[in-house]
C-alpha cells in the first residue's frame, strides 16, 4: 500500500524537473535536468529485480539483522549491500533504500549532469551548485529550523537518515534523527541505522559521535533528540527557519 511520505526531507531550489516513482515499497521522489520518469522506472525495476531475485534463494539476507556473508560472484548491489551493513554489524536489508537510491542515481548521471532522488528519508545528491537539505526530526524543536549545507564539489553524496520516533523503518532507538554523510549512499543508509539504534536518550549522542567516527567511509553525522544535538566531520548545519 502507498504510503505519504510526509517526512520528506526537503532540498531547496527550484531549478530542476521533479517526478515520483513508486514500485511497491520503493517510493522516490526524484529531481533532474529534464523528466526522467520512465528511465528512472525501468532502473528501479532493474535493481529492485536483482534483489529479489537473490533473496528469494537466499532469505536469510532479507531477514537477518545481523551482517549476512555473500559470495565473491553476488551481483554487485548485493556485494555493497552486505560489505556497507557488515561494516556496522547489522543485516544488510538495512542498506535497501540507500542502495537503490546510489545505484538508479549513477545511472542516471549519463541522462543529466544532476541527480537528487529521495527515497524515504534517503537521499542521492549530485548537484553543480550548494544545496541546502532541510531536516526533518519529528516532534524535535529544532525540526524545520536547521538543514545542512551541502556544496557541488563534496558530491555525489548519500545523506540517510534514520530514525526511531518517525516513519516506518525498523530502529530499536529512539533518536528523532540521525543522519549520515558519505559518497556511498549505501554505507550511509546502514550507518544511520546502526547510530539510530543506539540512541535511547540524549546522553546517548556522545556514544552515536564515537560510532560515527569509527566507520571507514563516513564523512561526516549528526544526531538529534528532543532539543539535543551532536555534530561530526564535513556535516554542516546552518539555520532555515
Amino acid at each position: 500500500m502507498y504510503e505519504p511520505r510526509t517526512y520528506r526531507h526537503q532540498v531547496k531550489g527550484k531549478d530542476l524537473v521533479s517526478f515520483n516513482v513508486v514500485i511497491k515499497e520503493t517510493d522516490l521522489y526524484v529531481r533532474a535536468s529534464s523528466n526522467l520518469k520512465r528511465k528512472t522506472e525501468r532502473l528501479v525495476l532493474k535493481y529492485r529485480g536483482i534483489i529479489e531475485r537473490y533473496f528469494e534463494r537466499h532469505p536469510a539476507f532479507l531477514t537477518s539483522l545481523e551482517p549476512v556473508n555473500v559470495s565473491p560472484d553476488s551481483p554487485l548491489i548485493i556485494k555493497l549491500m552486505a560489505e556497507s551493513a557488515g561494516k556496522v554489524g547489522i543485516g544488510p536489508m538495512a542498506s535497501v533504500a540507500g542502495a537503490i537510491n546510489e545505484f538508479v542515481g549513477k545511472e542516471l548521471l549519463d541522462f543529466s549532469p544532476e541527480v537528487i532522488i529521495e527515497n524515504g528519508g534517503d537521499i542521492f545528491l549530485k548537484s553543480q551548485a550548494r544545496r541546502i537539505v532541510g531536516i526533518y526530526a519529528g516532534k524535535s524543536p529544532l525540526t524545520g529550523r536547521i538543514g545542512l549545507e551541502i556544496e557541488g564539489k563534496d558530491t555525489p553524496l548519500g545523506i540517510c537518515t534514520s530514525s526511531g520516533t518517525v516513519g516506518h523503518s525498523l530502529s530499536f532507538g529512539k533518536a528523532d534523527a540521525v543522519i549520515t554523510l558519505s559518497p556511498s549512499c549505501t554505507l550511509a543508509d546502514a550507518a544511520a541505522t546502526a547510530i539510530g539504534n543506539i540512541i535511547k536518550q540524549p546522553e546517548d549522542i556522545t556514544t552515536g559521535i564515537e560510532l560515527a567516527r569509527s566507520i571507514e567511509g563516513l564523512k561526516g553525522a549528526l544526531i538529534i533528540q528532543d532539543d539535543k544535538i551532536g555534530l561530526w566531520g564535513e556535516a554542516r548545519i546552518c539555520q532555515t527557519g
